[in-house]
């Protein structure tokens, strides 16, 4: 913050309210003067309705008789990231944090910012694995083509093969143990499609889709050497383009995915309240 400003902000602050074990009083008179003073510091429009958002919703949230006291601050973030992602957490801690230095309550303050958790990167792209199912189809390798796609779209277990039979397949969905615990996996329409032609083009009435030519079904340890062939044509080492790294690649895409929909809810949820807030507010000019 610019000197000039930081003096201004500094000559304008509340008298500090005497603190007891009862906490401090935080009033909307408080708040409205603390962005009215921001407002007068040039600060940008949708900085200062940011500010309001975030402060309104901390003054909402605070206890019923509107005290703030030790522990509350870590308890309100916690409950935050139950509705939002880190990055807006971590806005409204600092909008929050702005105002209890303009009352002069610095103690209640939260120290540091969340740290958003990094997804593991995949070994293979998503790129790389479109790459692959191209150079599959490019082959003739119908077989290797569905299972690269079977393990990216839907987070297959490669040991769960025997159970991917073409009742399951009927069905939408292929239950699975893991860890003891029953699992349903969905099949996407697409790749369900794809999979019930597969089998009877294969002559597979009933039973596991996926085959040796004795008629078994194929174990774990025949995929990668299924696989090698198209690997070698796409340029890719096998090793990166393994059933395990597809279903990182399942997981990474979903992860994605979900948190940008996160966003689009907040955001889209920002959008009416303030609508909402034009056409019934207390105040017209809020």
């Amino acid at each position: 913050m610019p000197r000039a400003q930081q003096r201004i902000l500094t000559e304008q602050r509340p008298v500090r309210q005497y603190q007891t074990g009862e906490g401090v009083l935080i009033t909307m008179e408080e708040i409205e003067r603390f962005l009215s003073l921001y407002e007068s510091m040039d600060r940008a429009e949708g900085t200062i309705k940011f500010y309001r958002r975030k402060l309104t919703r901390f003054y909402r949230d605070l206890p019923e008789d509107k005290r703030i006291r030790h522990g509350f601050m870590e308890s309100w973030r916690e409950s935050l990231l139950k509705e939002y992602a880190p990055a807006s957490v971590n806005a409204s801690q600092s909008a929050v944090n702005a105002f209890l230095d303009y009352i002069g309550h610095r103690e209640y303050q939260l120290v540091g910012q969340i740290k958003e958790e990094k997804l593991p990167q995949p070994e293979l792209s998503r790129a790389e694995y479109l790459h692959l199912l191209h150079t599959a189809k490019t082959l003739g390798n119908e077989k290797v083509y569905l299972l690269i796609k079977l393990f990216a779209c839907t987070g297959f277990f490669v040991k769960e093969l025997p159970n991917l039979t073409v009742e399951a397949v009927r069905e939408g969905k292929v239950v699975c143990y893991q860890n003891r615990v029953k699992q349903a996996v969905a099949i996407p329409a697409c790749v369900q499609k794809e999979l019930l032609s597969f089998a009877e083009e294969s002559g597979i009435s009933s039973g596991a889709i996926f085959r040796t030519r004795s008629g078994q079904a194929i174990k774990r340890t025949y995929i990668p050497i299924l696989m090698k062939p198209v690997c070698e044509a796409a340029r890719i080492d096998d090793s990166r383009a393994t059933p395990q790294s597809l279903r990182r690649l399942y997981f990474s895409t979903r992860a994605g995915i979900e948190s940008n929909i996160a966003l689009l809810v907040e955001q889209a949820m920002e959008r009416q309240l303030e609508q909402e807030q034009l056409a019934v507010g207390w105040k017209e000019d809020h």
